[in-house]
């Protein structure tokens, strides 16, 4: 029997906030530190390089205010998804213009969609949600953030495998504790799958620390505009399985048509993030 009441998280659907706040260079500056990229560029008046807004807009929840996975307790903005484990599931965004370094922001959010499937692993509830950041009265990114509600992952699951074409262009790249630790500081994220291992070992059944899905997917945008030469102009990523600390992640792009296709690799081929990138 379903443990979720699709309706009453449906109730969620429309509601907004919004949030200001000030693209700092020393937060883009400690940013850059954390992906070894010289500091240097990022000054007043500079662009801020795709997928960086999510260290801006930081909440801070007392600790009474977080569940037991470190994340703000569920029911306020977001809808209180009785599933365990929570993570992004990917996200579709925009550019419609540059956000600029030192100008202030604004935020807005709004709850676009809750649905409840049945997936391979069990229950599974997704929420999009829609932000628009804009400057000045225009609308220069939006996006389409999707997040996914599950239970733990039992011992020795596998995820769907994915027939990806072969590279054209390949980065390796082996994340370690501090640069988790890092960015989780960056983003004020608290979530415990970022720094507790036994949290992930005996609570949602990951054998290690689980690197942030949103870092891979920010390393894959500007693995992207490398690749490409040009700035993006939409971005499509999705999350297929988690990446685990320890292990080296392999950067592949391939052109198909007029668009870039950019993948996370894990050790023995499988995906664990893909996206397509236009320009």
């Amino acid at each position: 029997m379903s443990t979720v009441d699709i309706a009453h998280l449906r109730e969620w659907i429309g509601k907004t906030q919004s949030d200001r706040d000030l693209l700092s260079t020393r937060q883009a500056r400690l940013m850059a530190a954390t992906l070894n990229i010289p500091q240097s560029d990022f000054v007043d008046g500079a662009r801020l390089p795709p997928l960086w807004h999510w260290l801006y807009f930081l909440t801070g929840e007392p600790p009474s205010a977080l569940g037991r996975d470190g994340h703000p307790a569920r029911g306020g903005f977001l809808p209180p998804v009785p599933l365990s484990n929570r993570m992004w599931a990917g996200g579709r965004l925009e550019f419609h213009g540059e956000l600029p370094l030192g100008a202030e922001v604004e935020k807005r959010s709004s709850i676009a969609s809750v649905y409840h499937k049945q997936g391979r692993s069990g229950e599974l509830v997704f929420v999009t949600v829609v932000h628009e950041v804009v400057h000045e009265g225009k609308v220069l990114v939006t996006e389409h953030h999707d997040i996914v509600y599950k239970e733990a992952s039992k011992p020795g699951a596998t995820a769907a495998t994915l027939d990806m074409p072969k590279p054209q262009r390949t980065r390796r790249i082996t994340p370690d504790s501090t640069m988790l630790f890092r960015y989780s500081a960056l983003t004020f994220n608290g979530h415990r799958i970022h720094y507790d291992a036994a949290y992930c070992r005996e609570v949602e059944g990951y054998p290690n620390l689980v690197i942030h899905g949103p870092l891979n997917a920010t390393l894959l945008a500007g693995f992207a505009e490398e690749v490409g030469g040009r700035r993006l102009k939409h971005f499509r990523y999705r999350g297929v399985q988690p990446s685990i600390l320890g292990n080296e992640l392999e950067f592949n792009a391939a052109q198909d048509g007029d668009q870039l296709v950019v993948w996370v690799s894990l050790p023995g081929g499988a995906v664990s993030m893909r996206a397509e990138a236009s320009f």
